[in-house]
């Protein structure tokens, strides 16, 4: 389990190791597993299947609507007492340091013993294999705190459902975890720590199910889209509409999941820069970045009536209540698009500003990548509640010098409104404190880990993760 899309690059420890082979001295063959380990921890006759791209992924008529499930309607786990937690933490930080090879031993013997989990994964793991310590990290990190524990699992289990997970593939990866933290541990693994951990993974995997179980009640594992529109916009950008069946259920500001035909079972996040249309169709902006198989294949390969696949929407960047105060909107790069879906959400329903305004700054590095400037200048001429400012970091143009966080801060317009923050993880981090620096409640600055998959996402978006630091 603990699959995960994967955004760019990755630099763990492991990478040197041949793909898919344990790393040296560990004979995964020879690998033993005790006789109770084995009881505990079986694996059913259920198998999963990825659909096809010209096949309906459930058996939900297909104008069925879908609405997105409420979140926290599962009961909470029981947590691990304040002992099992230390043993638990002590045991993650010996093997910390062995975080690349435990990763490929322990795919390699997960495949190995359980080979219909391994259409589950992409054909190449390295990225793969690299964040699955960061999955326990964070597992460990909650195991002492329900809610967000249950909320983390949830959301991990309501998305592995477009990967093809079931119920029994999560005994196989709880048989074959536990072996491998025992391996690594080496002296340091007791049979206390083992049933700390058996309790640990126990509470995340039951959570994770339950949550795709509830999930699947109300919604697909993932939406068949057609390619329905593709424009260049130059400078390695793609303007990518396409129409899914059923309709695809999502608020203006949440992020989607997508898969190629291309690079199957690799997934993406993109954001719509629409909102909800009529037709049902959604807009992405996707741009190329080097090294970027994915939307290499969106930008230069993907043609009108190409199929993708769209998973489950995600995010919490979306419209609060009207409350009086004024609407401050960042957008970076890309991060325009659910920046634009917010505005035209808005624009559809102008009576929900309630006499409130919209500041919208749109940052770049250098004029050319500052796309989409000019049809919001003919949104504002349009709207008289609309305001918007540019920001070039590293391009001289008078006006409009400066990084985005920079030019907030100069603008004056942020100690009393709504924030809405969108794009590279760097810039968003820095807006958020130059915004909290003029006054600005956490509580009114919102913003998704865009770009980033769940199992990188900070829970609280308040504290984000360090990361590159992307200025525009």
């Amino acid at each position: 389990m603990f699959s995960c899309e994967a955004p760019g690059h990755s630099g763990a420890r492991g990478r040197r190791q041949q793909r898919g082979r344990p790393a040296q001295g560990h004979d995964v063959q020879n690998t033993v597993v005790s006789p109770r380990a084995r009881r505990r921890v079986t694996l059913g006759t259920h198998r999963a299947h990825l659909d096809g791209y010209d096949s309906p992924p459930t058996p939900q008529a297909a104008n069925e609507p879908f609405h997105q499930p409420q979140q926290g309607a599962l009961p909470l786990p029981q947590p691990l007492g304040p002992h099992e937690c230390d043993l638990v933490r002590r045991s993650v930080a010996v093997v910390e340091p062995q975080a690349g090879e435990l990763a490929v031993y322990f795919y390699a013997i997960l495949f190995v013993r359980y080979p219909e989990v391994r259409p589950l994964f992409p054909e190449n793991m390295d990225v793969q294999r690299d964040r699955l310590l960061r999955a326990l990290l964070r597992i460990v990190d909650l195991v002492d705190s329900p809610e967000h524990l249950a909320q983390f699992c949830s959301r991990l289990g309501r998305d592995h459902r477009k990967f093809g997970a079931v119920t029994a593939h999560y005994a196989a990866v709880g048989e074959c975890l536990l072996e491998t933290l025992a391996r690594f541990a080496g002296p340091a693994w007791t049979p206390e720590i083992a049933l700390a951990w058996e309790r640990a993974y126990g509470i995340a995997a039951e959570t994770m199910i339950l949550a795709a179980d509830s999930d699947s009640r109300l919604r697909p594992a993932v939406w068949n889209a057609q390619i329905v529109g593709h424009r260049h916009l130059g400078n390695a950008l793609a303007e990518v509409t396409v129409a899914t069946d059923p309709v695809y259920p999502y608020k203006a500001g949440q992020f989607v999941s997508m898969e190629t035909p291309w690079r199957p079972r690799v997934w993406r996040h993109y954001s719509p820069a629409n909102a909800p249309r009529p037709d049902s169709t959604l807009t992405f902006h996707v741009r190329h970045v080097a090294g970027g198989h994915v939307s290499h294949a969106l930008v230069y390969r993907a043609r009108i009536g190409d199929m993708v696949r769209l998973g489950p929407p995600e995010g919490d960047m979306v419209l609060s209540a009207p409350s009086g105060r004024d609407l401050l909107l960042a957008a970076g790069g890309t991060g325009l698009a659910p920046i634009r879906a917010l505005i035209e959400e808005i624009a559809n329903d102008p009576h929900r500003l309630q006499g409130r305004h919209v500041n919208l700054f749109v940052g770049a590095r250098t004029g050319n990548e500052l796309y989409g400037l000019d049809e919001m200048l003919r949104l504002s001429q349009r709207h008289h509640w609309l305001t918007v400012r540019a920001a070039v970091s590293h391009e001289h143009i008078p006006g409009a010098e400066g990084s985005l966080p920079d030019v907030i801060a100069a603008s004056g317009t942020g100690a009393h409104a709504e924030a809405y923050l969108s794009g590279p993880p760097g810039m968003v981090a820095a807006a958020r404190q130059v915004l909290l620096r003029c006054g600005l409640p956490p509580a009114q600055i919102h913003h998704d880990p865009l770009g980033v998959p769940v199992l990188d996402a900070p829970l609280d978006p308040g504290h984000p993760e360090k990361e590159e630091d992307n200025r525009i």
